[in-house]
């Protein structure tokens, strides 16, 4: 479809983006075929297949679905029809069953539903929301609550259905195996050697020889190969032939050629009379073998994602109505208090409200170093608690999870298609057709030009190069490295949002950098406090907390947490003013204090020269100096800034080392931006900068290059969006999060560099796929098709191309997995 096309199309204002589990796709070109199918549809906005996850992601209106259900369908595929699990209460009777399941069944997009009155549960078959199914129970006067549990019961039919499927495979390869292995050895052994074969003519007679390959063949095309010509001929019938049929057609012309050769060898010259059973059963049988080390393989690029799933907690030990309950985690309401004993997973997000403990939050931020948790400490459902107890009230249950979110950024990210996978589905989209074609000239190439042989060297080398062509390693080259690189990524803190943020971001050349709670904590603090020799520190501290307490000033609130966290004593107020522009006098029992800049300390008839040099080095550092006296004494000189995040230096510096031009962008005042800038190397600074002029920033460093933006809150999230590719500090606003492709989840500066190195990393890793799959092809077809003969006598057989076909898949699938240990 062109983009004129999906332009052109009428669509509803339901449009809503709906993903399809679609099975029975075994090669680059099924998928290309079902993208096709859907898109040609008037009510699909837009389409994309994901053969690795066999997953459809369509643009249409909900409402529309069924007609993209049938054309899956109608293609010779199965669409998986999903269920949601509910619990559903006040069910009495059968009657309450019979109408729930009705008003159910009535929805949009519900193929079946089945309400089980002893477990209390209806289980919902479609693709309706569950927020409408739920309204509809509970219009009908129940109440109806999503079970998580669900979410485990999915992920482990899922890996059931999988698990049979590899099972289904090895049984049909050992079959293969045991009934190829004779067949291969009367007839391979008698060109290998030649007292065998006139073992053979003696003993059992090269005719019987032949029947016997016969009927072991024949077995082997019935039994384990029928998946192949099942698929394969009825979409080589409908016009859209797979790697299936390339396979069944192999399969088949070997197997027919040599039953003309056996049962009718006067149809044939008798330099043709040659018979290629073995090339049909090792065909089917190094296919099937290829596939099982795929399915392993394959098994192995969703772990991460498995991984995940296996973090959820199954259960929760809660404290309800004075009794402590251990229920299923779906049953847990938010605000329940949640006990966590040591060695324990916290089974909810929530907040510490008793106990004190070290959490190991490692699968969340990727930082190996257990966090402390006090009272009113957050924490994060799937981590694990350490050795103190914790009692943590429930902030967030079920899909509201951060680990839930993980999840489902995590797939979501695995569903998408890198833009250079766009090129290689339209290559592959002909390729089985051209291959098809390929065969056929092969043939008759062979057939006019082939000598007194003709006929058995033009279907030996046509079967050849349709197994040789087969495309899977194309299909999985791409998918398989995303799926692979994603899940890696979450294991280090790194959220690909958007899977195609793979391929941009290795394209960057400058980094955008907002300061303010990215390069820095975000919070001011207390950084600097200079004392004349008669004070000391925790007196002066907690005056000054106490003559600030009254102001909600971001500057005076630094101060009294500084003072609070020292556990000092904060005397009460008698009196306060405040002075602007200048600073502020309060007055406790015992003291007067003044703290405010310099010229207040002037009027105040107090010289401030002494700390000149003090004075000077904060201004350099992008910090404005308060002094503080007392009782008419000067004090103490200090300072409140946003201090620099440990993290970033080193981040800047790595991402200096990878070749690419760091701009700050900040609202804060040039000086202190500059000051900052100078402290970290920083290449470019924009200060002054109004939240709305970020974007304007942005599109101005994109005539430069591709441009990356970290920021962490709401007033980021246009630049985000405007970004090439925009990275989001998991610690700030949700909004932002949204905003972003990609989420750095720890809050450290040098995850950036960690995706960047990773996107390079994997764009490497697809290349190399990439490369091996379309040179192997373009390399072979020529070699499967005789072309070395003329000069050196060299044939590939149908067997040798099976095996290369196979390993071809195998080596792509192999290469992507390198990703699981990468870093950076």
């Amino acid at each position: 479809m062109t983009s004129t096309d999906s332009v052109n199309k009428t669509l509803s204002s339901n449009a809503s983006i709906i993903q399809l589990h679609v099975e029975g796709m075994t090669c680059a070109s099924c998928s290309a075929r079902v993208e096709r199918t859907l898109n040609r549809l008037p009510e699909v906005s837009h389409a994309q297949v994901n053969l690795t996850t066999e997953m459809a992601t369509i643009e249409m209106d909900t409402a529309q679905l069924p007609l993209a259900v049938d054309a899956i369908e109608d293609a010779g595929y199965h669409v998986v029809v999903p269920q949601m699990i509910l619990d559903v209460e006040g069910m009495t009777c059968a009657s309450c069953v019979a109408r729930v399941e009705r008003v159910v069944k009535r929805l949009p997009n519900v193929v079946d539903a089945q309400v089980n009155l002893a477990t209390e549960q209806a289980v919902v078959q479609g693709w309706a929301s569950q927020a409408h199914v739920i309204a509809a129970i509970e219009d009908a006067g129940y109440v109806a609550k999503p079970l998580q549990a669900a979410l485990h019961r999915m992920d482990e039919d899922k890996q059931a259905r999988k698990a049979a499927e590899q099972q289904q495979l090895q049984r049909d390869f050992k079959w293969a195996l045991g009934l190829s292995v004779p067949v291969f050895v009367l007839e391979m052994g008698g060109h290998l050697w030649s007292d065998f074969h006139h073992w053979i003519s003696h003993h059992i007679g090269m005719q019987t020889s032949w029947l016997l390959q016969c009927v072991l063949t024949a077995l082997v095309l019935l039994l384990p190969g029928r998946r192949f010509w099942q698929t394969g001929l009825p979409a080589l019938f409908k016009g859209a032939p797979d790697m299936n049929s390339l396979v069944a057609v192999g399969s088949l012309a070997a197997f027919g050629f040599s039953l003309v050769a056996t049962f009718l060898p006067d149809v044939l010259p008798p330099q043709a009379r040659h018979v290629y059973y073995e090339s049909a059963v090792v065909i089917i049988t190094l296919i099937l073998l290829g596939r099982v080390l795929e399915a392993r393989a394959k098994g192995r690029t969703s772990e991460a994602i498995r991984r995940l799933v296996d973090l959820q907690s199954k259960t929760a030990t809660i404290e309800r109505d004075g009794q402590i309950l251990t229920v299923d985690i779906a049953q847990v309401q938010r605000d329940d208090v949640v006990l966590v004993k040591p060695g324990e997973r916290v089974a909810v997000d929530g907040v510490v409200v008793g106990g004190q403990s070290w959490v190991d939050e490692a699968m969340i931020t990727g930082e190996p170093m257990p966090v402390e948790k006090n009272l009113g400490a957050n924490v994060t459902g799937g981590t694990i608690n350490q050795q103190g107890s914790l009692r943590v009230q429930a902030s967030a249950v079920g899909d509201a999870t951060v680990l839930a979110q993980i999840i489902r950024m995590v797939s979501e990210a695995q569903g998408n298609k890198l833009p250079i996978q766009a090129a290689v589905d339209k290559v592959t989209l002909w390729f089985v057709p051209a291959v098809m074609v390929l065969s056929l000239l092969t043939f008759a190439l062979w057939w006019l030009l082939g000598g007194e042989a003709a006929l058995s060297l033009a279907v030996v080398n046509a079967v050849a190069v349709l197994i040789i062509a087969c495309p899977c390693a194309m299909g999985l080259a791409t998918p398989t490295s995303i799926m692979v690189a994603t899940g890696r990524g979450a294991e280090l803190g790194v959220l690909f949002r958007q899977g195609s943020a793979l391929q941009s971001l290795q394209e960057v050349s400058v980094v955008a950098v907002d300061k303010t709670g990215t390069l820095t904590e975000g919070k001011p603090q207390l950084t600097d406090m200079v004392l004349q020799d008669a004070f000391e520190r925790e007196h002066v501290l907690s005056l000054v907390a106490a003559a600030e307490s009254p102001s909600e000033h971001p500057i005076a609130q630094a101060l009294l947490q500084a003072a609070q966290k020292a556990h000092l004593d904060i005397p009460s107020l008698r009196h306060f003013e405040s002075h602007t522009g200048l600073g502020i006098a309060a007055l406790t029992d015992a003291h007067h204090i003044h703290i405010g800049a310099d010229r207040y300390m002037q009027q105040l008839g107090l010289d401030v020269s002494v700390w000149q040099v003090q004075a000077k080095a904060l201004a350099a550092a992008g910090k404005s100096p308060l002094y503080v006296a007392i009782d008419g004494v000067l004090a103490a000189i200090l300072a409140v800034s946003d201090p620099i995040k440990p993290s970033t230096p080193a981040a800047i510096a790595a991402l200096h080392a990878q070749g690419l031009k760091v701009v700050m962008v900040s609202g804060d005042n040039r000086v202190t931006a500059e000051a900052i800038a100078r402290q970290l190397g920083i290449d470019e600074v924009v200060a002054e900068v109004m939240p709305d002029g970020k974007v304007a920033v942005i599109q101005d460093l994109q005539h430069q290059g591709k441009v990356a933006f970290i920021g962490d809150g709401i007033n980021d999230a246009p630049a985000l969006a405007q970004a090439d590719v925009g990275l989001a500090v998991g610690t700030g606003t949700d909004i932002a999060i949204e905003s972003a492709d990609v989420v750095l989840m720890n809050g450290r500066l040098t995850a950036v560099a960690d995706a960047i190195a990773l996107s390079r990393a994997t764009m490497r890793n697809i290349h190399q796929n990439l490369f091996w799959a379309f040179a192997y092809n373009i390399a072979l077809i020529p070699i499967a098709a005789g072309i070395l003969y003329p000069f050196f006598g060299i044939l590939l057989s149908p067997m040798l191309a099976a095996g290369a076909m196979a390993l071809s898949s195998v080596f792509v699938l192999s290469n992507a997995l390198r990703l699981r240990w990468f870093q950076a």
